[in-house]
This record gives structure tokens, C-alpha cells and sequence, in this order.
């Protein structure tokens, strides 16, 4: 197995991709301090060069691009679904990072065993909300806000998110945030956030969100117990806090559903853009760790439709666009931000860790 992540076209597709997608995964998780999901990427790997399942054919034989389909991901997550569920004890000495065990042998059985439960899991990809990446984009807003540093667009945000999943980040204003010394948000909030903050601190301005609604092509209702656990599955398991958030998150959603319905990113943002704007408000386009799953038509449409309602955006109905992705030539997440009027090209106004743990600040 590779031990670099690296750049891999996220289109290739075949055998060799498949395996390619499975190294880089493994090496993508050790450098995101996640060992122990390298470790069950790297057993599911061991079944491709002789696949005795359904489930490992499938994987062998990928039709798709295997990157961009999250492959490694939905596999881990199908295992990792098992593990919460105790369903697979024999799996928990690898959840625990045991050493001196046989993590392929073990796999190998549970796929076996459980093959009828673990199959349902490559049909759809991977649902990574995490509310931390909601720190993304308040700093953003405060930066839009700020007339300064940033765009100095009305501080009064309506909010349309891409790739919701569960809506986490469409709670956002319920939620406190310490982002290198700026408060922002309710206080204590349903979640508190503190991303160790690198370089100088965003703008500080006061900020208000006016509207938040999401769209997913599989929204994940968080009441709903089944629903829940699947979410859970895709959190590595050496992410404690993002448990404790989710659980939150989750209180959070029973008090007050978050306002997400069940669309495609292009469909939606279309939708929305043609809808007034009040006076005095600042749209905003915003999604993170979804730009790589969204069809490359899609992403040309949100395109089109964010370029030409910008052209159409006045100083009064101004239009934001903030995306927290990666950049998969630098390695990196980027949080980047165009607006309109001003700011069409984009600026890049940090890096980020891809669940929210750190942000490093670039911009003055």
C-alpha cells in the first residue's frame, strides 16, 4: 500500500484505479490522524486481488470512478455500522487499535458473515456532515462583513446550502463559535466550537443569519434513530468529539427540524437564485467536502446559475459564494469565496482541517 497521498484523477476508472483509490485512501487517513480507518481501508483492500464475495467483487470490479464514488468510504462505512452496532464483536480489537492481530483475516471473516448486511452500503455514497466545518462558514461571513478586510457586503445572511446530508451545518446559528478569539453565536450554544485558530484572527463584526435552507439527494433525517447510525458510520472512530457533536446535533434537530429538502445541487441552487432577495441581505451559496460528488454537469449548471445571477447582484441584493474543499494538487481544504458585486474571482481565505479541528487564517 502507498503510504503518500497523493494526486489521482478522480475520473480513472478499472482495476487499477480501484486499487490506486484504496492506497490513497489509507494514506489520506494516517495523515488525517485517522489510523484506525487506514487500517480497516487497508484490510478491505486485501480482498480485491482474490475476491470470494459479492462484496469484494463488487469492489474489485468498480464500474465507476472509484474516487469519486467514495469506494474505500462506503465499504469502511458498512464495517464501521457493524462495530456500533455490536454487531461484529470480532471486530473490536481493531476499533480499539490492538496490535498483533490479523486486521485482514478479521475483515475477511466479517465480510464473509455479513455480507447481505455490508452490500447496501456500496449503493450510495458516503454522508460526511460534520457541524465543524460550520467554523468555515461563519469566518467567511465576518470576512464578507467586513468592509476592511473583506467584501463589506450587508452583514444580514440568507443561506442556501449544497450536500446537506443531515442539515447539520444548516443549524449553524444555533451553535457558538471562539474562532481565534472572535465570539460569535448564541452562548453556551447547542455546540461550541473551538478550531485551533492559526495566524490572525478573522474580522470581527457582528453578523446575523436571516435564512438557512439545504438541499441533499439523500437527506438524512436526524430524529430518526436508523437514519442516525448510518450518519454515525461514516465518522472515523478516532474522532471522539465529532460523536459528542453529532449527539448534539442530533438534540438540536428534535427541538427544531433544520429546513433541508430532498434535491439535486443544481435543481436547487437554480431554484433558490430565481426566488427574491430581500433588501438589505447577502445570498449566500455555501458547501463543504461536496464539490466531488456533485456530476460535473451539475456543477457547470450551479456554476452558470451563481455567474449569471451575480452579474445581475447590486450592492444592496449582493451574492456570496463560500466553499470549504479540496484541493487535491496541494492537498489540502481550502476555504474559498467569490462575491458579487467586487469579488468574482475568488479569494482564498484559509486551509482548514476537513473537520473543522484547525483553521489556518491567510488573509490579513
Amino acid at each position: 500500500m502507498s503510504e503518500r497521498y497523493e494526486y489521482i484523477d478522480m475520473k480513472a476508472t478499472g482495476a487499477g484505479a480501484v486499487r490506486t483509490a484504496f492506497a490513497n485512501q489509507v494514506a489520506y487517513c494516517r495523515a488525517a490522524d485517522a489510523p484506525v480507518t487506514a487500517r480497516i481501508v487497508a484490510a478491505l483492500a486485501t480482498l480485491l486481488d482474490k475476491p470470494t464475495t459479492e462484496f469484494a467483487r463488487r469492489m474489485a470490479e468498480w464500474e465507476g470512478a472509484p474516487l469519486a464514488d467514495a469506494l474505500p468510504l462506503r465499504a469502511a462505512g458498512g464495517l464501521h455500522a457493524l462495530h456500533l452496532a455490536r454487531a461484529a464483536p470480532e471486530l473490536a480489537p481493531i476499533y480499539a487499535d490492538a496490535e498483533d492481530i490479523n486486521d485482514a483475516a478479521i475483515v475477511a471473516g466479517v465480510v464473509t458473515r455479513q455480507e447481505a448486511a455490508l452490500l447496501p452500503w456500496l449503493d450510495g455514497p458516503p454522508q460526511t456532515n460534520e457541524a465543524g466545518r460550520s467554523s468555515n462558514f461563519v469566518a467567511a461571513m465576518l470576512w464578507l462583513a467586513d468592509s476592511d478586510a473583506g467584501g463589506g457586503l450587508p452583514p444580514r445572511f440568507d443561506c442556501i446550502e449544497i450536500g446537506s446530508s443531515a442539515g447539520i451545518n444548516l443549524m449553524l446559528d444555533r451553535y457558538h463559535y471562539d474562532l481565534g478569539g472572535v465570539q460569535v453565536g448564541p452562548q453556551p450554544g447547542a455546540i461550541a466550537f473551538t478550531p485551533e485558530w492559526r495566524g490572525v484572527h478573522p474580522p470581527q463584526h457582528p453578523i446575523a443569519i436571516a435564512g438557512l435552507k439545504g438541499c441533499d439527494v439523500a437527506p438524512v433525517d436526524l430524529t430518526d434513530p436508523a437514519q442516525a447510525l448510518r450518519l454515525k458510520a461514516y465518522i472515523w472512530p478516532e474522532h471522539h468529539i465529532r460523536f459528542a457533536r453529532m449527539e448534539a446535533a442530533i438534540a438540536a434537530a428534535r427541538e427544531e427540524k433544520p429546513n433541508l429538502v430532498r434535491a439535486t445541487a443544481a435543481d436547487f441552487v437554480e431554484a433558490e437564485l430565481k426566488k427574491p432577495q430581500a433588501a438589505g441581505t447577502t445570498r449566500v451559496l455555501m458547501h463543504s467536502i461536496v464539490w466531488q460528488y456533485v456530476p460535473e454537469d451539475q456543477q457547470m449548471r450551479v456554476t452558470t446559475a451563481m455567474e449569471e445571477a451575480g452579474a445581475e447582484a447590486t450592492p444592496d441584493r449582493p451574492l456570496a459564494w463560500i466553499a470549504l474543499e479540496a484541493n487535491r494538487t496541494a492537498h489540502h481544504h481550502e476555504l474559498v469565496v467569490r462575491h458579487w458585486p467586487g469579488g468574482e474571482a475568488g479569494q482564498t481565505l484559509a486551509r482548514s482541517h476537513p473537520h473543522g479541528a484547525w483553521v489556518e487564517w491567510m488573509t490579513a
